[in-house]
This record gives C-alpha cells, sequence and structure tokens, in this order.
C-alpha cells in the first residue's frame, strides 16, 4: 500500500470491550455487573439446536448468582426472518429486558442486535434497514459467538431475510455490542464441516476486507493480516481434532479480528454473490462464500493480484514468484483448505444446476451495498461466468 493511502483519511470503530479467555463465559455474572451494574433483568437469545446442547447452563447459573432474572429466546433460525425478531422482541418487551446477551453463531447475535435497539423504541423495524438509519440508543448489548466465523459480535450489521429468498441489512453503530466474549469452549461440539465453513467465511472477510475498493484503512489491513495467520493455520486442526481448545480460541480470535477488519473496510464481491445461495438454495452462509471464492479471486485478480499476492505470503509462507504465481498460490490455498476439510466445493454438490444460474445472477445483482466495495465491477454477464465457473 502506497504511503499517500496509508495515511488517508479514515474513521474506525469497534466494540469497546472484549475477552479473549477460555472458560469466561463461566464468569459472565461477574462481568455483566462490573459493566453494567444497572442492569437487572436479562434476555438470552440462542437458537434450539445451541440450547439442546446444555453449555448454555453454565453462563445462565452465572447470570442468575449475580442477582439477574433471565429469560431466554431460542426460537433464532439461520437467516432469521422478519417475524423471528419481531416475536423476540415482543417477548423482551413483555419481560421488561434491560440487557440482551446473544449467544450462538451470527443469527443469534444478529438478532440479539436488532432486539436491542427495537425493545424501548417505537421505531418500525423496516424503518431501519439500510445504512444509518437506526434513531436513538439501545439497552446493553453482549455477544458471545459459539462459532468462529461471522464475527458478529464486533460488527455494527445485522442480517434479515425479508421475503421468501431476499435478504437486507441493518447497518448502524448502535449495533455495535458494549462487550464480546470469545471462549472456545462453546465452539468444542461444532462438527468439522461447520467449523470449516464458518472457519472460511471468517477467512473470506479478511480477504475481501484487505482488498476493498472504498475503505481500506491501515488498521483493518493489520486485523485482516492477523485474521489470516491465525485461521489459516489452525483451521485444519480445529476441523481433524474438534475438542483442541488452543486451535478452538485461536479460530476465534481470528474470526473476531476478522469482523473487525470488514467492519471497517467492507466485504465485497464473494459475499454478494454467496447471498443468493444461502437466499435460495438455504446453503449455509459459510459454505455459500467458499463455493464462490476461487472464481472471484480470479476474476478480481487484474485489479487486485497486489494485495491478493501480499495475502499469499501470509498463508504459503515462502512463496515466490511473480504477483500472478503468487495469487494462484492464495487461490490454490483456499481450495486446499476446503478440500482437506471435507466441505463442498461445486455449486452442483449443493442442488444448483445451470438453469438456476439467471435467477442467481439478477439476485446478485441487487446486492448495491456490497458490490460497491469490489475492486473489480462486477456486471450481471460477469456475475453469470463466475456462478458458471462455479458450477
Amino acid at each position: 500500500m502506497s504511503t499517500t493511502t496509508a495515511l488517508g483519511a479514515f474513521t474506525f470503530s469497534t466494540v469497546p470491550h472484549i475477552v479473549s479467555e477460555i472458560g469466561a463465559v463461566k464468569r459472565i455474572g461477574a462481568l455483566v455487573q462490573q459493566h453494567f451494574p444497572k442492569a437487572r433483568r436479562a434476555l438470552v437469545v440462542t437458537d434450539g439446536g445451541f440450547l439442546k446442547t446444555g453449555l448454555v447452563d453454565a453462563p445462565i447459573a452465572s447470570l442468575r448468582e449475580a442477582g439477574l432474572t433471565v429469560s431466554i429466546f431460542s426460537d433464532v433460525v439461520a437467516d432469521p426472518p422478519e417475524p423471528v425478531v419481531l416475536q423476540a422482541v415482543a417477548d423482551a418487551r413483555k419481560n421488561e429486558i434491560d440487557l440482551v446477551i446473544g449467544l450462538g453463531g451470527g443469527s443469534s447475535m444478529d438478532v440479539a442486535k436488532l432486539i436491542a435497539v427495537l425493545v424501548d423504541s417505537d421505531q418500525d423495524l423496516k424503518s431501519m434497514y439500510g445504512i444509518g438509519n437506526v434513531k436513538g440508543g439501545r439497552v446493553p448489548l453482549v455477544q458471545v459467538p459459539t462459532t468462529a466465523g461471522t464475527g458478529s459480535e464486533v460488527t455494527p450489521i445485522s442480517i434479515v431475510t425479508t421475503g421468501a429468498t431476499t435478504k437486507m441489512g441493518v447497518v448502524s453503530p448502535q449495533l455495535y455490542a458494549d462487550l464480546a466474549i470469545l471462549d472456545a469452549e462453546l465452539t468444542i461440539g461444532l462438527p468439522p464441516k461447520v467449523t470449516a465453513a464458518t472457519g472460511i467465511d471468517a477467512m473470506v472477510h479478511a480477504i475481501e476486507a484487505y482488498t476493498t475498493k472504498l475503505k481500506k484503512n491501515p488498521l483493518s489491513d493489520m486485523l485482516a493480516r492477523q485474521a489470516l495467520s491465525l485461521l489459516s493455520s489452525n483451521i485444519v486442526t480445529a476441523c481433524e481434532d474438534g475438542k483442541n481448545l488452543g486451535a478452538r480460541q485461536a479460530m476465534l480470535l481470528g474470526a473476531m479480528l476478522a469482523g473487525q477488519s470488514f467492519a471497517n473496510a467492507p466485504c465485497a464481491a464473494v459475499h454478494a454473490l454467496a447471498y443468493p445461495i444461502g437466499g435460495i438454495f438455504h446453503v449455509p452462509h459459510g459454505l455459500s462464500n467458499s463455493l464462490v471464492l476461487p472464481h472471484v479471486l480470479r476474476f478480481n485478480a487484474p485489479n487486485a493480484a497486489g494485495m491478493y499476492a501480499e495475502l499469499a505470503e501470509i498463508l504459503a509462507p515462502g512463496v515466490t514468484g511473480s504477483t500472478e504465481a503468487r495469487t494462484q498460490a492464495l487461490i490454490d490455498k483456499m481450495d486446499e483448505i476446503a478440500r482437506r476439510t471435507g466441505i463442498e466445493t461445486q455449486l452442483r454438490q449443493v442442488g444448483i444446476s445451470e438453469a438456476d444460474l439467471d435467477r442467481l445472477a439478477d439476485d446478485a445483482m441487487l446486492q448495491t451495498r456490497l458490490l460497491t466495495n469490489n475492486p473489480r465491477e462486477v456486471t450481471r454477464a460477469d456475475a453469470r461466468a463466475i456462478y458458471a465457473a462455479a458450477l
């Protein structure tokens, strides 16, 4: 990056308090008391699957020991639709909640953000979609991720499914949490394929933040590089030895750093093309990203090869040769990670056929919030060609 770019004007925001510690969630009550002494009634937002693991019991006991009344909302589903969010808000109002804790994957944390801004507000959810449209404040918000992927615990973004397949984003500084807690003990039960897909999602966040067109900055660059280093050197271990707490904690930290990075230097075409795959075919978000990643990297290479070459040196230390060769090394390394961890690498493996490509391309072109950040302009024909290459 040139000195001129490095010294250009930029803004950077993030969560003010972060605790990264194995076992930290067992003392969440003390942490809440320390940061929010006035809080009395907490809502824990999670999903039914995570609730069944029993891993919520210790944090809830800790909160109750600290004198808090605790309610649980566990109806979160992947790609949460509007009715789920509105039901959660109604429950929170009924219980007079004054503190929200997101405990789960990206969907649970996204719903927690919206409950926190809506519970005491008369603003309608629909009027919040877009960038900077949330009015007023929110109740205190704590985020505790149970996957190492979305980075949602440190982003000001919440994604809601608004129709049969369409998604909308609420992007506003009020959605930054007050406290994020990273505890690998909560991720021990994640199956290898989920570990792989969420880990690759985090790596995509770092790669896209590092190459974003409009808001690339020295802080987000530094975070993206550190995130990629942690993620690339621990993802295979975390998939092959799921009880390895050191690898799991490194993955959580990497995903969080990538989240801080893309919260300030936003994602681009990989995410724009991944959203329709998730929305129409209900493919998990991380896997959707992974399926299109190598093909978007190849498409972007004419404009981003220099930056891709810099990242290749993190993923494939010792790589040499031309910028093009190092870019190819980055693509090869990401492909190798997908194959070694056993996730699908072609769209046809998740039920997508040639007949679906036009619809995917049409949907991808609606993701203007993301496409505007891409280092190379994407036309509809380009989007269709990338999907065809991924088939």
